[in-house]
């Protein structure tokens, strides 16, 4: 009997994807051959393809064109997009986000639905869309949701250690140079998320101490401009150049350490097994916080900035 063929469907957002990792490694253990293919966002593409169980990552860019409305390629790079999904029939869809735009990209594809029910799902109408709903606790992180889901959908319940699977790329970039470093994930959507850079510098401060050099990585003009000013304050700070996914997880994965706001980056500095600490300011992170393989600590929640002094302890526990 052959191995089935599974479409995930997990687009966004970056921490969102990295969430659902476990799920796939639960399951090539519990099912050995299983063919996995999932439909994510463009710009996740190449950081789901460092998982080993991911036979084809499916890219579906609905953000590009939905900020490009008027975009002829935008739509058409969509439409190729619906067709890669329609041309191979799969054994189980699984809808792993809850939303109704991912269910509506799950019921393109040509197999039977499967996601949470109305009463689970992040968006109750998305269930509307699945042959199959699946009751899971709301009161849990999001990774045991996603692995609740996945292994009532395949027959077994999973258990023990969180194993994100995700293989590291290779070496750190040639920019870094000699020497141990710390990755300083400080930029966040919102600007109530954001540590203070006083802090950031204070503790860059610290950590030189012990040979460690700080690098600020940034994602837009903005954020690098503020790596720059940090980087320019903190002795040996590195503000890093412009990175995609896959180059940002070779510099996490050859780091001490990762410290970071609430951020995908740094659920991926966890992914990758790195000592990581979470800084909260505006978020609860009982549900959405770090979770899972490696060392990870949370610090702060919503109202309540964590301190150097805080940071400084973890690190020493």
């Amino acid at each position: 009997m052959a191995a089935p063929r599974v479409l995930f469907v997990k687009l966004s957002s970056l921490g969102d994807v990295i969430h659902h990792l476990p799920a796939v490694t639960d399951l090539a253990a519990h099912r050995p051959g299983v063919e996995v293919h999932w439909a994510v966002e463009e710009a996740y593409a190449g950081l789901v393809g460092l998982h080993p169980a991911v036979a084809r990552a499916i890219s579906v860019g609905l953000r590009r064109a939905k900020g490009t409305p008027f975009s002829h390629a935008s739509w058409r790079d969509l439409i190729a997009a619906r067709s890669v999904l329609r041309e191979t029939p799969y054994d189980y869809i699984v809808d792993t986000q809850g939303l109704t735009k991912s269910a509506a990209v799950a019921r393109s594809a040509r197999g039977p639905t499967f996601g949470f029910d109305r009463a689970s799902a992040r968006e109750a109408f998305a269930a509307r869309f699945y042959d199959v709903g699946v009751k899971v606790p709301r009161a849990l992180h999001a990774v045991e949701r996603i692995r609740r889901l996945v292994g009532s959908v395949f027959g077994y319940a999973p258990a023990g250690r969180v194993d994100y699977g995700l293989a590291a790329p290779g070496t750190p970039p040639a920019w870094l140079g000699a020497g141990p470093y710390v990755v300083a994930l400080h930029a966040a959507s919102r600007a109530a998320k954001r540590w203070p850079e006083a802090h950031w510098i204070a503790l860059a401060m610290r950590l030189s101490e012990r040979g460690w050099r700080m690098v600020y990585p940034g994602g837009n003009a903005t954020e690098r401009a503020t790596a720059e000013r940090l980087a320019v304050a903190s002795p040996g700070g590195i503000a890093a150049p412009p990175m995609d996914l896959v180059e940002a997880a070779a510099l996490l994965a050859g780091a001490e350490g990762a410290i970071g706001v609430d951020t995908g980056l740094t659920h991926l500095a966890v992914a990758l097994s790195r000592p990581t600490i979470g800084l909260y300011l505006a978020t609860d992170p009982a549900l959405t916080g770090l979770h899972g393989a490696g060392f990870a600590v949370n610090l702060g929640g919503r109202g309540a900035a964590p301190t150097v002094d805080a940071v400084l302890a973890a690190l020493e526990g």
